[in-house]
């Protein structure tokens, strides 16, 4: 035993060494990380208990970190695990972190098992915990026969779910047929079996589908149970019972939980009326905070809990008829949890430490120590160590001792494993903080200088002010352990440069860092107490005081937040300032001064009082100035002088002073200046040559006063130009030509007459003389003859009849660009995957630019397929890389194919020429779906498949996999079926198929990157010639799973439109046609129709409209067509003016009435005469007993017309009984409305085929007519 464990010295020097290594994630000096040797540490692993998707691949993470980067391994139940041996394996690079391939072609259930991670280096070996790897399972329900549970009123009921066992365990509910879950209360619960409790049953209770639902949510799926009846049958009266209880049985039993975990109790009891439950904690009170009450009182909820929490639970259930209780025996166990968990150690040669391993848990866990992965009692031995239980002590430690040590604490309900290394250095010492590092405090504040360090031995710190100064000491310093030294109280002969030395046996270090010491901030005259009257001005004062080098910043607040944003508040460099104060400026106003140092604020209360009574003011804007005069003339300056107009009861606030220039810019008026309202005279600068003229503009809170009459002129002598012109610039827009452009002087800039520009140019860095030329008032001079892309130096100087102005600066720029000369050399293609490839070139000299670079281009181009080996023309891709790159990537590449590339350089001009073209192949990827899967030919126990090749293959098609199951009538899936079928085929006969099976396919294809994505489709066998079904006409195709509507087609007229559909699935399914406008939000109006035809007229619509609508059946939830919109016809134009009131048309109204009654009265006598018109004699010798008048409620159309002619037909015709329509009876037929389709007629009258307004005419087949009925009549006969 060793007399001490370790001196208090040393402590401080393990923890800080300790913190050190834990920092180098995050080093303050990057060289720490790369010399500092550091045994493994695992910084990341999967759950102990890992549960896993088995259609997904398994991810098992072993992360760790260390110096040098620790390699890595595995162990499968207790051996070494070969991952080089297993290809379904890998680990990831520069990680243990394993990945096992299980979505192409593993098996979850091959690789359950234990694991263990161990990452190594030189200085030692860290382990992770044992990993158990489990695939998750979600079985199906077992079938059972489930009796009918028919079950007296008021009589307790339990309705068993017993789901699967899976893993992890379902979550369980209930639910009815419509997806509903099943309400709960206190007479009707859910348990936590799963099992649903009817304390009594009632009438409602009655029903056929209680269904037990199981979701497992590790697999996302969720598996039912057969519905389950009740049915509740009423006795007369009903007995009412005391409570018994359902669950637990008996009246005591026993529940043993883990500390830390949720503890659930639960008591369910029948009888009549409904019991209530109550619990208690016999002895003792149940825990505040930590509990819960669940389902409706009858669970009883305890989250994390303790050992105090073992002991006797009662719940007591009640009604009015007496009571039932049971006693729960609980006992809370822990498995092992730490109370110190062993810590790094950190230590230098010679010195002395401790590793310490306390857990406890319920029972007492064991401890057993490892180190680096292996039994103690086995690991080579070290002089330097000695185990004490719990604790390794060791002493005079060398470098060859470092290692990781693994402490396990296990009991019967867990374990604990944790890795502690023991890392020896010898380290000289290093300061981390950077040099001259620069601390700035406020005066008679504490400063605190960093030096933190790093160093083994501990290095010892010492801090000297200045570099020759002696060491600091003294109770005016603080020295931190962690080499910081404290100023308590800095003051102005406190700044200054201070020295900081770290030293060992190893070696010393010094660094130097700089105090400066600030003055505080003050206000020096703070806000004031103020009390003003209502619609007054008031003004805060915040004057302040702060060192020179700081920068401050006022806020002013208002009630501790913001100010109002309100244009009456102004804020001034020292105050603030109210304008026209109303009651909710009341407040308290802070002035806050911030600097980056320090903050000092001030406050004062504003209180706003009534004003007294005045009489009505009237506030306008100010009358004009008068009486303007110039006086002091000088060759720059003048000053002018007004007097004011009456302010109109609101003060003048500024007055505004414009200028015009009646020599350069008459009747145009330019601001000049403003000043304060009290003042009438002003000073005004001027420029040269312009001829002036003022007005002066009064303002006050209402508004701007009108123009002042201006004042007389004053014409300023001429002189040289001030500036010269601006923006100049030189480019080329030719190869051998400089363009010099400037912005021109402005008229009153020229400062006299005869303004022209010196225009300067010569070449850089080329000892030439200045070439100038004096050009007139433009803006644009062209030098012709110049080298191609040559930087010239460029002024423009601007003069006038008078002289030239000042020396202007000089602008550099370059004559006119070429195309590049060369091109990119070294084209290297790296191809990534099979749709990225990352293309590199070497720059090209920059004399070859001949232009500013402004980057490369990439030309890239698909040669051919190399799958397919055919050649088509594709255009060439261009991607544009900025600047002087010389690499970029090439996205969206097809797999397997073959590519062309070059790089061309770019200047301001163009392109250069094109690099020699690289070629390149992309590797092969996945291939597309198959671009079709056709199902044919179904017998008893076959069906056909046919399918076509990928549309792309994206490499060699190695084969297909065809995959099936079952689906029985509830639409569950049976056992999956998988084939390989080799690529080059394109059809398969599958056969020994049950019969009238639906069956559910699965197809795609495959090479040797992968399988692509899978098309499915869906088809049944048929029955067997003694079944009810028998092949339909057509059996040749596989009927349609699903039924479904399609080829929903529209024929418009103005206010009605004919809507046809065509339907697959069961026979004498029922109709309806859903409608409303196109873009509404509307709801949908519903029409149902008739029968089982497929086509109905839709009346009422609005002319000129669009209309959106669709086709459902009934009974079938969710079962409806796609929207197809249609247009009605525009409404028949009509005239703007009311003919009705019209001479003309009274006129001719008149004299048709006169002749109609006219014509009466010669049929009445003819009438009485016996004789026949010719119309009635017509009508007797074509007479036709089926073709008579209808009445409106005998469910006629109507008259009928088509969208094209509008051709009415007769209104009541009916199709005679040979179902033919003569031609004088209607020239509309069914086959008017379709594409080569006869108008027949099934055996139920519902019309076969579509119509769409197309006038081609076929003649009928067979022994029907030459003409196909009409649409109207062939509709009319079934509304």
């Amino acid at each position: 035993m060793m007399k001490k464990s370790i001196s208090a010295s040393k402590a401080s020097l393990v923890l800080f060494l300790c913190q050190m290594i834990f920092a180098l994630d995050v080093p303050l000096d990057s060289k720490l990380l790369e010399e500092l040797s550091q045994p493994p540490t695992i910084t990341q692993q999967s759950p102990k208990d890992y549960i896993v998707d088995p259609r997904e691949n398994i991810v098992i993470q072993c992360e760790a970190k260390g110096k040098p980067p620790p390699s890595f391994s595995w162990t499968r139940n207790g051996t070494h695990f070969d991952i080089d041996k297993d290809a379904q394996v890998t680990m990831k690079p520069n990680s243990g972190t394993l990945v096992i391939n299980i979505m192409n072609g593993g098996k979850a259930e091959a690789y359950e098992g234990v694991y263990q991670c161990t990452a190594r280096n030189e200085r030692g070996a860290a382990i992770s915990n044992n990993i158990v790897i489990r695939p998750s399972r979600s079985p199906l329900w077992t079938k059972e026969k489930l009796e009918p549970n028919q079950v007296r009123e008021g009589d307790s009921l339990v309705l068993h779910c017993r789901p699967p066992v899976g893993l992890p365990p379902p979550i369980i509910f209930w639910m009815d047929n419509a997806f509903q879950r099943l309400p709960q209360s206190e007479r009707v619960s859910q348990g936590l079996n799963g099992d649903l409790y009817f304390s009594n049953v009632q009438p409602e209770d009655t029903r056929e589908d209680y269904i037990c639902y199981a979701r497992f949510n590790h697999t996302q799926t969720i598996q039912q149970k057969q519905p389950i009846s009740v049915k509740v049958f009423s006795m007369k009266p009903v007995t009412e019972r005391q409570p018994i209880l359902l669950t637990p049985t008996g009246s005591t039993s026993t529940k043993v939980e883990l500390r830390g975990n949720v503890l659930l109790l639960e008591c369910i009891a029948a009888g009549l009326p409904t019991p209530v439950i109550r619990w208690i904690k016999e002895g003792g009170e149940l825990p505040a905070n930590r509990t819960f009450f669940e389902n409706f009182k009858k669970t009883l909820k305890i989250i994390d809990v303790s050992e105090a929490d073992s002991g006797n639970y009662k719940c007591i259930a009640r009604n009015i008829l007496g009571s039932a209780h049971h006693v729960i025996s609980v006992t809370v166990k822990a498995a092992p949890y730490w109370i110190t968990a062993p810590r790094n150690l950190v230590l230098s040669p010679g010195e002395d430490g401790t590793l310490i391993c306390r857990a406890n848990g319920n029972p007492k866990p064991n401890i057993s120590w490892l180190a680096n992965g292996v039994p103690i009692a086995i690991a080579p031995e070290d002089p330097s160590r000695k185990v004490d239980g719990d604790t390794i002590i060791f002493s005079h430690v060398q470098e060859r001792s470092s290692a990781v040590y693994q402490c396990n604490a296990s009991n019967e309900y867990g374990y604990l494993l944790a890795n502690a290394f023991v890392n020896v250095l010898a380290e000289p010492p290093r300061i981390l903080t950077p040099a001259n590092k620069l601390y700035q405090v406020i005066a008679d504040s504490p400063a605190l200088l960093d030096c933190a360090y790093f160093g083994s031995p501990k290095p010892e710190i010492e801090w000297f002010k200045g570099v020759k100064g002696s060491i600091l000491r003294g109770d005016e310093y603080v020295f931190h352990d962690n080499g910081t030294l404290e100023i308590p109280v800095a003051q102005k002969d406190s700044t200054g440069t201070y020295t900081c030395v770290a030293r060992n046996e190893l070696g010393k270090i010094q660094n130097e860092v700089r105090l400066e010491v600030k003055d505080p901030t003050m206000i020096i005259k703070q806000p004031e107490y103020k009390v003003i009257q209502r619609y007054g001005q008031v003004s805060f004062e915040c004057i302040i005081k702060h060192d020179f080098t700081l920068l401050p910043t006022v806020i002013w607040l208002k009630d501790n937040d913001e100010l109002p944003d309100d244009e009456r508040f102004l804020v001034g460099k020292d105050n603030l300032t109210i304008m026209n104060v109303t009651d909710k400026d009341d407040g308290t106003y802070t002035c806050i001064v911030n600097t980056t140092l320090d903050s000092v604020s001030a406050s004062a209360v504003l209180t706003v009082v009534a004003a007294p009574p005045t009489p009505a003011i009237i506030y306008a804007q100010p009358n004009p100035p008068f009486d303007l005069e110039l006086t002091g003339q000088l060759e720059r300056s003048v000053e002018l002088s007004w007097i004011p107009g009456d302010e109109n009861n609101s003060p003048i606030t500024n007055f505004v002073i414009e200028y015009e220039d009646g020599l350069h810019e008459p009747g145009v008026w330019h601001y000049q200046t403003e000043v304060p309202g009290t003042q009438t005279t002003v000073q005004l600068k001027l420029s040269p040559y312009v001829n002036y003229s003022f007005r002066v503009i009064a303002v006050n809170e209402i508004g701007r006063s009108q123009p002042s009459e201006p004042s007389e002129q004053y014409l300023t002598k001429s002189a040289n130009p001030d500036e010269n012109p601006s923006n100049v610039q030189g480019i080329g827009s030719e190869p051998d030509n400089l363009v010099i452009t400037w912005e021109s002087l402005k008229g009153f800039q020229s400062n006299g007459p005869g303004l022209q520009y010196k225009v300067s140019w010569r070449q850089k860095d080329v000892d030439d003389e200045w070439t100038s030329v004096i050009v007139a008032n433009v803006s644009k001079y062209i030098v012709s003859g110049t080298p191609t892309f040559v930087p010239y130096e460029i002024k423009v100087q601007a003069l006038n009849d008078l002289g030239y102005a000042p020396e202007p600066s000089e602008v550099i720029g370059h004559s006119g660009e070429d195309l590049p000369m060369v091109a990119p050399g070294n084209v290297q293609v790296h191809v990534i995957n099979s749709t990225l490839a990352k293309v590199h070139w070497d720059p090209v000299p920059l004399k070859t630019v001949r232009g500013h670079l402004q980057g490369y281009k990439v030309y890239y181009w698909k040669v051919q397929s190399l799958s397919r080996r055919s050649r088509r023309h594709v255009e060439k891709k261009i991607l544009t890389f900025r600047g002087n790159k010389t690499f970029g990537m090439l996205p969206g590449l097809e797999p397997f194919s073959s590519y062309k590339l070059n790089v061309r350089v770019v200047n301001g001009k163009g392109e250069g020429p094109a690099s020699p073209d690289k070629v390149f192949k992309t590797p092969e990827g996945v291939p597309s779906s198959p671009s079709f899967l056709k199902i044919t030919n179904p017998t008893l126990d076959s069906l056909t498949l046919e399918w076509g090749s990928p549309t792309h293959p994206n490499g060699v098609l190695t084969s297909y996999i065809l995959k099936f199951q079952p689906i029985n009538n509830t639409h569950e899936l049976g056992p999956l079926v998988e084939i390989r079928i080799p690529a080059n085929e394109s059809s398969l006969i599958l056969k020994n198929l049950n019969y009238s099976t639906r069956y559910k396919f699965y197809f795609n294809a495959q090479t040797s990157v992968g399988s692509g994505s899978q098309i499915t489709e869906e088809a049944v066998t048929i029955m067997d010639e003694a079944g009810i079904l028998r092949p339909a006409v057509g059996a040749g195709k596989v009927q349609p799973l699903y039924p479904r509507i399609r080829n929903v087609t529209t024929a418009a007229a103005e206010t009605y439109a004919n809507i046809s559909w065509e339907y697959e699935g069961p026979d004498h399914a029922n109709f309806y046609v859903e409608y409303g406008v196109a873009g509404s939000k509307e709801d949908w109006k519903k029409e149902i129709v008739n029968g089982s035809r497929s086509f109905f007229v839709l009346k009422g619509l609005t002319p000129g409209t669009a209309y959106k609508v669709r086709v459902g059946a009934e009974g079938l939830s969710g079962f409806r067509s796609s929207e197809d919109v249609f247009e009605t016809g525009p409404a028949m134009a009509s005239r703007q003016v009311d003919i009705a009131t019209q001479g003309w048309f009274i006129g001719l109204m008149c004299a048709v009435a006169l002749l109609i009654l006219i014509l009466l009265i010669v049929c009445f006598i003819r009438r009485n005469k016996g004789g026949k018109y010719p119309v009635k004699e017509k009508e007797d010798a074509h007479a036709d007993p089926e073709i008579q008048p209808m009445k409106e409620d005998d469910g006629t159309f109507g008259e009928y017309s088509d969208a094209e002619d509008h051709k009415p037909l007769k209104k009541g015709s009916r199709t005679p009984s040979d179902r033919t329509v003569k031609k004088e009876d209607s020239d509309d037929s069914l086959v008017d409305y379709g594409e080569g389709v006869n108008g027949q007629f099934n055996e139920d009258g519902s019309f076969i085929g579509q119509y769409s307004g197309k006038k081609e005419k076929e003649p009928a087949e067979g022994n029907e007519s030459s003409e196909a009925p009409s649409p109207v009549n062939a509709m009319n006969s079934f509304v």
